[in-house]
């Protein structure tokens, strides 16, 4: 099912062949993220994703938009804290198009001086859309407060300040200790022939060459926080939570199941005890990200600030109870069902796939086919859960951050 080839350079391809689609994703993978950024450069990553789309030595901006358009094609790109992608979505007869305009994006961009100044703005303006966006901005409050100083708690867009200092031979440097062959994964999924992908790849990057730095492994120390944000909303937007588990933590199964059933839907604990059983709630979830380094686990609640301890006093509640008890019975079978359906639903888009084995290959991760990630889920048991609980909902280490109108000195119960 999965095909991989490694260039001599040390450039990674890796692809999934579907012959019943007539679409495919290319995604270009870039192990280089707010994790591998210096402080004083912190946003540099997310920058230089946006100023690879603004022309090349050969094509404008205008160019490349007008040229996947053409073609009924998408592209796009994302940074994270570990990677970045650069990906285009096309009917498979235009995999050549988009392979091309890719690799010419990432070896060729001109990146002039006028276009990072007018990137430089774009991103100020994205960076007071996210304050302005107390929802999202709590996560990213929530992940600094659990991971600093490690530089996972970085953030992907950086702070204003350091965006408007970020210069040009800032970028260049970024980019020759981390655009390099061995950190780079070609992924693609869809109605393609792995050899004619690799040659594709190899026509444009084999001249690539350089070393760059070094991956070097930084120890993530667990830690309780709790951080509070005056601001004038009509809700307070809270995350309780702490370490998860790594992205190659055995127990990162048992981890999906636990988070499922603590608040991956409309039938989980948290769903029904805060929003229909009590109505102090629209929306609350809980959610994990494993990370090289770390890992972390996190519960979202949006409450009015006449309700914020009462929510508070049912999450601790609900993590103390499943801390003890674990899952079992009905809630288990119903948590991996779950699981199962979404990933199968999830692998109709070849772009979740172009995704799922791009990433596998970045972080040298076994490549599970589905029907083995199935069989792990099912593995769960029931004494699984309650090891796993122990390790995340642990009270002694819960973080709490907070934005809202709290009142002065407010700690919430349990802190």
């Amino acid at each position: 099912m999965y095909k991989k080839t490694r260039l001599e350079n040390g450039v990674r391809i890796v692809t999934e062949e579907i012959p019943h689609v007539r679409s495919v994703t290319i995604g270009f993978w870039v192990r280089s993220g707010s994790r591998d950024e210096d402080p004083t450069n912190n946003g540099i990553s997310h920058l230089i994703e946006h100023l690879l789309f603004k022309g090349t030595t050969t094509r404008t901006a205008r160019d490349i938009a007008e040229q996947i358009d053409a073609a009924g094609g998408q592209l796009n790109a994302f940074t994270s804290k570990e990677h970045t992608c650069y990906y285009a979505r096309v009917l498979d007869g235009h995999l050549p198009m988009a392979t091309e305009i890719l690799a010419d994006m990432l070896l060729n961009s001109t990146i002039m001086e006028s276009e990072l100044e007018k990137e430089k703005g774009v991103i100020l303006e994205e960076i007071k859309m996210y304050e302005d966006s107390p929802d999202e901005l709590v996560h990213d409050l929530f992940a600094e407060a659990v991971l600093h100083p490690h530089p996972l708690g970085q953030s992907v867009l950086g702070r204003a300040e350091i965006i408007e200092r970020i210069t040009r031979d800032a970028i260049l440097e970024h980019m020759n200790r981390h655009y390099t062959p061995e950190k780079i994964v070609v992924s693609v999924a869809g109605n393609v022939a792995h050899e004619e992908v690799v040659a594709e790849v190899r026509r444009h990057f084999e001249k690539l060459n350089g070393q760059g730095d070094r991956y070097t492994h930084i120890p993530a120390v667990p830690k309780r926080a709790r951080v509070i944000r005056p601001k004038e909303t009509e809700q307070v937007h809270l995350v309780v939570g702490g370490y998860g588990v790594e992205r190659h933590d055995p127990d990162r199964f048992a981890l999906y199941v636990l988070d499922t059933a603590l608040g991956g839907g409309m039938s989980s604990r948290l769903f029904q005890e805060l929003r229909e059983e009590r109505g102090l709630v629209y929306s609350t979830y809980s959610y994990h990200s494993s990370f090289h380094e770390a890992g972390i686990f996190a519960i979202y609640a949006g409450t009015s600030p006449k309700h914020v301890d009462t929510v508070l006093e049912i999450i601790h509640q609900q993590c103390r109870e499943v801390a003890r008890k674990g899952i079992g019975g009905e809630e288990l079978r119903r948590a991996k069902e779950q699981i199962k359906g979404n990933l199968m639903l999830s692998l109709e888009s070849t772009a979740n796939r172009m995704s799922r084995i791009g990433k596998a290959e970045l972080f040298e991760e076994e490549l599970l086919t589905p029907d083995e990630l199935m069989a792990r889920i099912d593995a769960v048991t029931h004494e699984d859960t309650m090891r796993v609980a122990a390790r995340v909902l642990n009270g002694d280490t819960l973080s709490l951050t907070a934005i809202g109108p709290l009142p002065n000195g407010w700690k919430g119960p349990g802190w």
